[in-house]
């Protein structure tokens, strides 16, 4: 369950118009690449590139550690494309999840070599992601079940979800007890669960 919230909400940053390949083209490419097929692997590099540079800019502000995010991005994908299952979410889902994590570690590594100076807030410049959502069963379900939390507990699985919070990051943001931030979450989804089950 947690797994699928995550991937859900982090194709809520993806934007669908960014790319014009369907989800089960890029599958297949993901498939081929797990088979070690290099022109897949090139295919796909060239298809989502700028998709997901545009992404982890968005992250870490910095062109250089964009790319680098990007780069760490299709390393992971080539190594582990055998790992990608499409019934747990899309394509572009996927490489986005990938790609978020990558920049965020990478931001963060570099806040804490950068003494004294602080990154940038690292707030979405496009305030309502739920917004970009777009058809979709699974997704519209999902916008419902979130539009139903209380607006404190929505915000908090936006912003470990979304943004990649973790709990002691949101603990400290909101001066929060960590366990309070933790519960919170926890109760979320479930209450999201329960929300989206048949």
């Amino acid at each position: 369950m947690l797994r699928h919230v995550r991937h859900t909400c982090e194709a809520l940053l993806s934007d669908p118009r960014a790319s014009d390949d369907s989800s089960a083209d890029l599958a297949t490419l993901i498939r081929r690449c797990a088979e070690q097929d290099r022109a897949a692997f090139r295919r796909l590099y060239d298809r989502q590139a700028a998709r997901l540079h545009g992404i982890a800019m968005r992250i870490t502000r910095q062109p250089a550690l964009a790319a680098d995010a990007v780069h760490d991005t299709f390393m992971a994908l080539w190594q582990h494309a055998a790992s990608f299952d499409p019934a747990r979410g899309s394509a572009e889902a996927w490489l986005t999840s990938i790609t978020r994590y990558r920049a965020l570690d990478i931001a963060r590594r570099r806040t804490r070599e950068v003494t004294g100076v602080e990154m940038p807030e690292l707030a979405d410049p496009e305030p309502d992601a739920l917004a970009k959502l777009t058809g979709g069963a699974e997704v519209a379900a999902l916008r419902r079940c979130l539009e139903t939390l209380e607006p404190d507990r929505r915000g908090l699985v936006m912003a470990a979800f979304v943004d990649g919070l973790s709990h002691t990051d949101l603990a400290q943001k909101l001066a929060m007890p960590l366990g309070t931030v933790k519960s919170t979450i926890r109760r979320a989804l479930a209450a999201l669960k329960r929300c989206l089950e048949p």
